[in-house]
């Protein structure tokens, strides 16, 4: 069989793979700081040329995108696009690192540096599958997309534009992204949704400065106070957000979303432990419901008065809180930062918000064919069963093209658990990235089996 002759190609040209890896690690491609982007990008295309990829870059306001195709000889095969981002985030602490972040290591069977796994580790795959495809048959069953981003790390902000200006160009069946870790049993993890989010920042000041506690204690007002008092009315004692409307869109769980999370494993002792807390009090659809199928209201930070050492006695006039907000199919994150403006202005019409950033949710139906597709073709290249999840807790730029573009997204994520990404010594094991190309082959295979195919 055709997918038989790849997958022995793909064994045999490890040496090369890494290799390729190594270099595209070794090129920093800092969004954040503007650093290395262009000539990562640069480089990302030689890579893909070198696979047998007709490869093009798109300028937009900030970092290129790169974009790739591969046509089927058969004209009624359908199109998969797979999508991932070249850039890295910043990789301060450095001295955190057992290894300079730039200059990839290999250690104990994996790959160390800034974007080993995020993700450059996991993007490479697709390239080299498309490659071990084309040497080893000669075409591909279907046709094949990238895009790849450099702003990912930052936002995506040009993404959206991008797609839009090329709806045409980007037309596909089916997009499937990888990023993020596995399950930490080693199980591959089928997604089919992320979500959105929503950053603001809440101000107030009441007084020019702070003052003495004692001599105006009790005449003037205390912004920590004011803010806490703000903070406290947007939640109940169950945790359920209380700003007017917030839940107006939120879809109630499908029967089949509620049949997923039944068939996830789930170990509330040994999740406390993972995190740091000393009990998980949900049962198992209560966790799943509300990491990924409800919204949240999250403090991330609160800053206000005196905290050093030994004690100051004022009344702070100033506070400032940081919020997120994760939203959830069909959550709208401009609706409800409009709602949240609405409820502060009700409760203290004197602290400004600063709307940070948002991002809107994404859900693909999980039963839908050519998703279903997917997920045997995981199975059959791990040989095991995929935890298939209806979403994500965490936040991707999905939405362009479940939302923009209307097309089905499936999210399977090769980097091992522990890869720290984000984090110093950020690392991918050996086995996950060649196992990521084998994985990537497998599904282009069984989408070339699939009827109208």
């Amino acid at each position: 069989m055709s997918i038989e002759r790849v997958h022995t190609y793909i064994n045999a040209q490890r040496d090369y793979f890494l290799e390729a890896w190594k270099r595209l690690v070794a090129q920093p491609s800092i969004s954040a700081q503007n650093k290395g982007v262009r000539q990562c990008a640069q480089l990302l295309e030689d890579i893909m040329r070198a696979a047998g990829i007709k490869t093009r870059r798109f300028e937009t306001a900030g970092q290129p995108i790169v974009y790739g195709e591969v046509r089927s000889d058969r004209p009624e095969a359908l199109t998969l696009l797979f999508y991932g981002h070249y850039d890295v985030q910043p990789p301060e602490p450095l001295e955190k690192w057992l290894s300079p972040p730039f200059e990839p290591s290999v250690r104990d069977g994996r790959l160390y540096g800034r974007g080993a796994a995020d993700n450059k580790g996991q993007l490479l795959p697709h390239v080299f599958a498309v490659q071990a495809y084309l040497e080893a048959v000669g075409s591909l069953p279907i046709n094949v997309k990238f895009v790849f981003e450099g702003e990912e790390e930052s936002g995506s902000i040009h993404l959206p534009e991008f797609i839009q200006e090329n709806r045409e160009l980007l037309a596909a069946d089916l997009v499937f992204t990888s990023d993020g870790p596995m399950h930490d049993s080693g199980a591959p993890v089928v997604f089919f949704g992320v979500r959105g989010i929503l950053s603001v920042e809440l101000v107030l000041e009441t007084a020019g400065q702070d003052n003495h506690s004692g001599n105006k204690g009790g005449v003037i007002p205390n912004a920590a106070w004011e803010m806490v008092e703000l903070l406290a009315t947007m939640r109940d004692e169950s945790g359920r957000v209380t700003i007017e409307g917030f839940y107006d869109d939120v879809l109630p769980p499908s029967t089949y979303d509620l049949e997923l999370i039944a068939k996830l494993p789930y170990d509330p002792d040994q999740l406390a432990q993972v995190f740091g807390v000393a009990q998980l009090p949900w049962s198992k659809e209560e966790f799943y419901r509300r990491l990924t199928l409800e919204p949240t209201l999250t403090i991330n930070g609160l800053v206000s008065g005196y905290t050093g050492p030994g004690s100051k006695t004022i009344i702070p006039g100033r506070a400032a809180a940081k919020l997120d907000m994760r939203l959830v199919a069909n959550q709208d994150p401009e609706d409800i930062l409009a709602k949240l403006r609405a409820h502060v202005a009700r409760h203290n019409p004197n602290v400004r918000v600063i709307h940070h950033g948002h991002m809107f949710p994404s859900r693909t139906r999980a039963d839908l064919p050519v998703c279903q597709t997917v997920v045997r073709a995981i199975r059959a290249a791990y040989g095991r069963e995929p935890l298939v999840m209806p979403a994500l807790g965490g936040s991707l730029p999905d939405y362009v093209w479940t939302r923009l573009l209307g097309l089905p997204s499936v999210g399977v994520p090769y980097a091992n658990a522990d890869e720290a990404n984000h984090a110093p010594n950020e690392n991918m094991r050996l086995d996950c990235f060649f196992q990521g190309i084998h994985a990537s082959a497998q599904v282009i295979h069984e989408l070339g089996q699939t009827e109208g195919a």
